[in-house]
Formats: structure tokens, sequence, C-alpha cells
């Protein structure tokens, strides 16, 4: 096997980790916010294939073991931990190419609980819920290009704009997560190769974005397709890309509805890279004020995991909120009144609906917007795979269990107030 002139089959080690060490022990610097001017990691070619090595997004604060005390008091300033920055070069490189956390239902959910998977070959199960098993599809929930300078701006603006404002008038209150939007924050800030000594260090600090959400570079957008054989197109912001990497999930539902609710894993990602100038002008017109106001394309992979499946559950959601009010085409809305209609189904076969809640997170469920036009509903739709469970989720005559049948209650998960 071969590949185009000048290239290796065999990936090249771009950037390496150790697991068994804390973020800040890496031999190669880690880093956790959004800047232009952190030091780039590893230099590689257009065409080149190559490994980038990550380490799990908490740096190792959730442990396995029976006590959800971790997840209720995670420090929330110090993820993500991102592989990179990876420059990537080709024959034309120029000085610059300017052209180019909460939960989702934390209301109902007010206690901290998690659930420790064990992963055998490409399946995952639970000794915290029992009865399921499924095949994960891996893939990095955070991947993305470095802002400029005009980017990073326009982010920490339109954010804080957010933050101050407190708008409640829509979402926002049918939403239990503050604050609205994670600012800049120097403490534990980690910049690479830029340490603490530095000149620049505060400057960098007190500017660099929060990695928490997925933006116009892509960052955290936590798609589960995004799995080995698919191809991202991202908007290039600065020469070279800068593209950083890390959050790697064994497997994850669509909406990750519960707070670190995929499988989360430290691994390893191979990868191409080649670079096509001027493609922001030519395929992503800008939808904002801003030329930068883009976003990141991608093909979907023949490995897609939803086509592992024949058969599923389809539950239905409007955008008609928990106490009955009506809400004008919130597809939101219309998603969590799905996520909820599942949990209460699915709590009547033995499972607690907190266990419910954390499968619906990294089990290979698939949400969609099923329609967005028929005022004033919205309405968006779950969908489960059956085969993920080892009875009968189906309605069927004789009721819940059928006739003759034993309901098994599924234990408990580990929680803390």
């Amino acid at each position: 096997m071969s590949g185009p002139p000048g290239t290796t089959c065999t990936p090249k080690l771009a950037f390496a980790v150790d697991p068994s060490k804390a973020p800040g022990d890496q031999t190669v610097p880690l880093h956790n916010r959004w800047h232009p001017e952190i030091p780039v990691a590893s230099t590689q070619k257009t065409g080149q294939i190559f490994r980038v090595e990550c380490i799990e997004w908490t740096g190792g604060q959730i442990k396995n073991d029976d006590s959800a005390e971790d997840m209720k008091n995670i420090d929330l300033s110090k993820p993500h931990f991102l592989s990179g920055p990876i420059r990537i070069t080709d024959e034309q490189e120029q000085p610059a190419m300017p052209e180019n956390g909460g939960g989702f239902l934390t209301e109902h959910f007010p206690k901290a609980c998690k659930a420790i998977w064990d992963l055998e070959g490409i399946y995952a199960t639970s000794r915290h819920i029992p009865g399921v098993k499924f095949p994960g599809l891996i893939h990095p929930g955070l991947i993305g290009t470095a802002p400029s300078h005009e980017l990073l701006k326009i982010w920490n603006t339109r954010e804080r704009e957010l933050v101050e404002s407190e708008d409640s008038s829509t979402l926002a209150k049918h939403l239990h997560a503050r604050p609205l939007a994670c600012l800049p924050e120097p403490t534990n800030a980690l910049l690479g190769a830029l340490d603490s000594s530095h000149p620049d260090f505060d400057r960098i600090a007190a500017e660099a974005a929060r990695t928490i959400p997925g933006r116009e570079n892509g960052g955290n957008c936590d798609i589960k397709n995004l799995t080995k054989g698919c191809r991202i197109y991202f908007p290039v912001f600065v020469e070279g890309a800068l593209l950083s990497m890390g959050d790697i999930h064994f497997s994850q539902g669509d909406g990750e509805v519960s707070f670190c609710g995929a499988i989360e894993i430290s691994g390893r990602i191979d990868l191409k890279c080649d670079i096509i100038r001027g493609g922001m002008k030519q395929y992503m017109d800008p939808v904002g004020p801003s030329e930068l106001n883009v976003n990141p394309i991608f093909e979907v992979s023949p490995m897609d995991g939803s086509r592992w499946f024949s058969e599923w559950l389809v539950f239905e959601g409007l955008s008609i909120d928990e106490n009955g009010k009506q809400h004008f085409m919130d597809a939101s809305i219309a998603y969590k009144r799905a996520v909820l209609n599942c949990i209460n189904y699915l709590s009547k076969f033995g499972y607690s609906k907190e266990q419910v809640y954390l499968l619906l997170s990294c089990c290979p469920c698939e949400g969609r917007i099923a329609g967005i036009v028929d005022v004033p509903n919205a309405c968006a739709t779950l969908a489960i795979p059956t085969a993920i469970f080892d009875q009968d989720v189906r309605p069927q005559k004789g009721g819940i269990p059928p006739s003759g049948v034993r309901l098994v209650h599924r234990g408990q998960l580990p929680q803390c107030t």
C-alpha cells in the first residue's frame, strides 16, 4: 500500500501524551484555551498522515469508582485539555490568511450522578446501567482551528454581552444552566509552551477564549459523526490553521444531554490535512456581520453508526414546556420534551430516570428536527435503537411487563446532593 509521492501511510507521531500523568506534567505542554498566540507544538505538511494523542477532557478528575462526588466537585476552570496547536504547511505558506457544560435537564435531575462504562472491543457495558450493550462510535468531541485576533474579539464581545444582559426572555429561562457563557478566565489557564514566566502570559490568559462551546472554528461541537473515515472542512483564520483537538468520546448520543454525558476516554487520532487556499471565499458565505461568521462542513463517514441498527423506537417532542406553556417554534424546548418523553417511557422497564438520562447521553441515539415551519410548534424527535437492550422495550399487549414475565429492577446510580 502506498500514498501520494512524498508521503507515507504510516502515521507520523505529531503530539504525544502520557495518560498516567497530570495535564501540567506532560512532556509536550497541553493547552485549555483558544488564542492565536499559543505556541505551535508541531508542524505537519499537507498530505502527511500524522497521529495526535489526547488525554481525557477533565485531566483525570473523574474516577473509576462508585461515588459521584467527583462529578459534583469537578473544577470547570481547567477543561478541555487539548493537544496542539498543529501547524499545517504547504508550498504556498504566507504570513497570514485573513480572508479565509451544564446539563440539559438540570431542574429535573439536580443531583450529581455518574456511570462507569467498561470497554471490550467495540462494545460498552456498565455496572451502573445493566442490561444494555452497544458499539462505540469513537470521535473527538472537540477539534478546531485557532481564531485570529479579530475573531477572538468577536467571540469575547458577544458572549460577554449575553452574560451581562442575563437575557431570560426566551430559552434561558427554561434551561437551568448558569452562567449563560464561560468568559475568559486566567485561573488554571494552560497555554502550551507559553508558561507563566513569559511576559505575555497574563495578557494572553486574560484574552484567551474558553473551550466550552463550539464556534466558527469548530471547537467543542460534540458531533458524534466526526468519526474515522469522515472528512472535515475547517475555516482557517491564521496561517497554518493551528489545529487542536481533544475530548475523545468512545460513544455519545445526539445532544450529549447530561453534563459530561459521553463515554470520555483518552486516545489517539490519525489524520491527514490539506489546504484549499481561498476556500472560505469560494465555499463559505458568511451569515452574520463579519466575513469571519462561517462554520465548518463535513462529509459523513461510511462507518457512520446510524447504519448499525435497523429497529428504532422514536419519541416526539413539541415546543410546549413542562408547565404547559406554548413556545413559538422553539426547537430546544421540543428536543427537551422528546428527551423527557423517552426518559419517562424507558423508566417503566426497571431503570431509574437518572439511569435513562445518562444512557441517552452516551448510547448511539439519533436526534432530529422533524418540523420547523408549522406554527406554533417545532417538532423534534429522539430515536433509540431497541437492540441495545437485553429486553423488548416496545409497547405490546399485556402491559409492562407482559403477562408471565418478571420485571427486573436495574439498580441505582452513584449520586450525591
